[in-house]
């Protein structure tokens, strides 16, 4: 099969022949039809990120594809099936706390490193070695490049999840201008949220924002002023706060954000703030106290989030129709990352389309 691999980070993917992949028992080979290219892949692929990729590896995170072959304990998939894979694999020793490796982009820890060299490579290849239970059936009338978009909109659900929100309530999102955070209006939207408040800094996502969702959104134009930003998205009272900012955000902006929220809300974080180093998130203790907020932290999203975004999808809640999709072929797959990487906006996907000739 043919196969986008990084060699060492700083240079392009190559793309050659490599041998298929095979599936042992609890896993299945899925040739890939299409699978989103993340807007920060090239920080990645650079060694910006300093993900703990071990190269040469084939990246990508997951993708929609059909079944080529199960294993022998699959009882419900069948080849040929239209399937979405999920990119989150968990180690099967563990059902407290299992290792967690993203195939084919990252890890956490040393068990997640060792997850990671078992399912080493991800779905940009025409093929692609996936655990049983991350293939989930799709149905048949799925537009393969439009459905690959669950792979971002599977992330803010995970948080909000997390933070239990529930129908009716207001929500500020906190990186609401980006990628994942313009997402995350979208699902909370889908999932009953009575209101979301969206910060940020650029003024033409925010009115895109407003202008897909309407009266439901609160765009606040930020400054930079700590105090003064607190105070402008503290416009409504806010039941939960999901912040999803870059690493590249200073912590004053998440902090400020966080101290919205009101008496016994709910903050959870699961941006990427701090991991380029910079000042810690720093909330005050005595806040978290009396006012009995809860803060939590989520990375990714549990494994029942999967058949909840289909059914989200499915049932029209949450319109794909509405996004814009780029596709590249395989051969272009160093066109399509540097594409990504300028066409980030909201709701704007960048595709790649491994095994479509």
């Amino acid at each position: 099969m043919l196969a986008a691999t990084l060699t060492a980070f700083g240079s392009p993917l190559a793309v050659r022949d490599v041998p298929d992949p095979r599936n042992r028992g609890g896993e299945v080979v899925v040739e890939v039809l299409a699978t989103c290219v993340p807007p920060y892949a090239d920080e990645v692929f650079s060694g910006e990120r300093r993900y703990p990729l071990e190269l040469p590896v084939i990246p990508g995170v997951g993708g929609i594809g059909r079944i080529v072959s199960v294993g022998p304990d699959a009882t419900k998939l069948r080849e040929g099936d239209l399937v979405w894979c999920d990119c989150t694999v968990r180690a099967r020793d563990d059902a407290l706390t299992p290792d967690i490796t993203l195939q084919g982009w990252s890890s956490r820890g040393e068990g997640g490193a060792r997850l990671a060299r078992h399912l080493h490579d991800g779905s940009f290849a025409e093929l692609m070695r996936v655990p049983t239970e991350n293939v989930h059936p799709l149905p048949e009338s799925a537009d393969p490049v439009r459905w690959s978009a669950l792979s971002v909109h599977t992330i803010p659900y995970g948080g909000l999840l997390a933070g239990g929100l529930e129908a009716g309530e207001t929500l500020l999102v906190s990186g609401a201008t980006g990628t994942l955070g313009s997402s995350a209006v979208a699902v909370a939207l889908a999932m009953g949220a009575g209101h979301v408040v969206v910060p940020g800094r650029n003024r033409a996502v925010l009115d895109l924002l407003a202008d897909r969702f309407g009266t439901r959104v609160t765009p606040i134009e930020l400054t930079g002023d700590e105090d003064a930003d607190r105070a402008a998205m503290s416009v409504r009272t806010v039941d939960m706060v999901l912040d999803l900012l870059p690493p590249q955000a200073p912590s004053s902006v998440a902090r400020a954000a966080a101290m919205t929220v009101r008496e016994y809300g709910r903050v959870v974080l699961m941006g990427g703030v701090g991991m380029l180093g910079g000042a810690d998130l720093a909330l005050p203790y005595p806040w978290i106290m009396r006012n009995s907020v809860t803060v939590r932290g989520q990375w990714m999203y549990p494994r029942t989030a999967n058949a909840g975004m289909i059914r989200l999808v499915a049932a029209g809640a949450l319109d794909l129709d509405a996004e814009r999709f780029t596709t590249f072929g395989l051969g272009e797959v160093n066109e399509a990352v540097r594409h990504a990487a300028a066409h980030g906006g909201p709701f704007d996907r960048t595709v790649l389309t491994p095994a479509v000739r």
